[in-house]
């Protein structure tokens, strides 16, 4: 069975079930017990001097044991991989993390908020609906590519292990790859091989999502994406919001305080409403779609 055949049947289970809420219950789930980790390396090492070395040979000690695990599940063959990687690929969790946003703001701004907390780390105590609405779009596009398209390019590259690479990698990042006093030396390996891993896919979700959505002119979503402050996370986001013809990014608060982001796409409607989370959502299915098909083709060529 080849590898994009399995991948295939992991993207349909992941579709249909998603993150069952009786198993993870029960268990912890896997980027739970990675960032457990991580937390753990984080509170003990990232102390004293030479943060840097000690955070590369963090990062270099997760990717050994991720490959070594992954090499492990890839001997259970596709009855084990498929579960294994459905587990990993996150379409149905972040459909309805975005989708619970809009459903929120339909009942009160403050349902919408405390959805919409759930997801992203701003403060969101503040926002009005136009902001929850923009911060659950931006996360649905960047997203998209870490949870899905990522993981399954890793997965077409180096089946079980690669994507359990990537996960670690993409977990580390999330946790501990800030330019913040404590962690721009513990965490550079760990922001920048993130940043390497995802170079490709968020490429590669920008044109999906364009293609998906009739978006027609790349150099518009090339020159959008440089205006966002992430080199990966601008692509979808920019092919999001020329899809959408709305503005993404722009200022917003952590922790009390205001950032001055740029706008991308600064032209698009910056009035945004849950009719818009729910387009958002659309594109996220249609380009998942666009991936089964890609995968479809692979299996049959190779």
């Amino acid at each position: 069975m080849s590898t994009a055949a399995v991948l295939i049947g992991a993207l349909f289970l992941d579709a249909a079930l998603g993150e069952p809420r009786w198993l993870w219950t029960r268990l912890s789930h896997p980027a739970v017990v990675i960032g457990r980790l991580i937390g753990w390396c984080d509170d003990r090492l990232n102390t004293g001097d030479q943060r840097r070395a000690k955070g590369a040979a963090v990062l270099v000690l997760l990717v050994v044991g991720a490959g070594i695990v992954g090499s492990a599940i890839q001997l259970g063959g596709p009855l084990l991989v498929i579960p294994a990687a459905a587990i990993l690929l996150a379409q149905k969790s972040l459909v309805q993390h975005v989708q619970a946003v809009a459903d929120g703001l339909r009942l009160s701004l403050g349902d919408g908020r405390r959805a919409v907390s759930m997801i992203v780390s701003r403060d969101t105590d503040g926002m009005d609906e136009s902001q929850a609405a923009r911060a659950a779009i931006e996360s649905a596009a960047e997203n998209l590519s870490d949870g899905v398209i990522a993981p399954a390019f890793w997965f077409l590259v180096a089946g079980i292990p690669g994507l359990l690479i990537y996960k670690v990698v993409n977990t580390a990042d999330s946790m501990i790859g800030y330019r913040t006093p404590r962690h721009e030396a513990f965490g550079w390996a760990a922001a920048r091989t993130d940043d390497v891993m995802n170079l490709l896919p968020a490429r590669m979700t920008a044109v999906m999502i364009a293609l998906v959505s009739g978006v027609t002119s790349a150099r518009a979503i090339r020159t959008e994406a440089g205006r966002h402050r992430s080199p990966n996370a601008g692509w979808p986001e920019a092919a999001m919001a020329r899809a959408l013809g709305v503005a993404l990014s722009g200022p917003r608060a952590y922790h009390g305080q205001m950032r001055d982001f740029a706008w991308v796409n600064p032209e698009g409607r910056r009035d945004l409403n849950p009719r818009d989370i729910d387009d958002a959502v659309a594109i996220l299915w249609r380009t998942w779609g666009l991936g089964l098909a890609l995968c479809a083709v692979l299996a049959i060529t190779l």
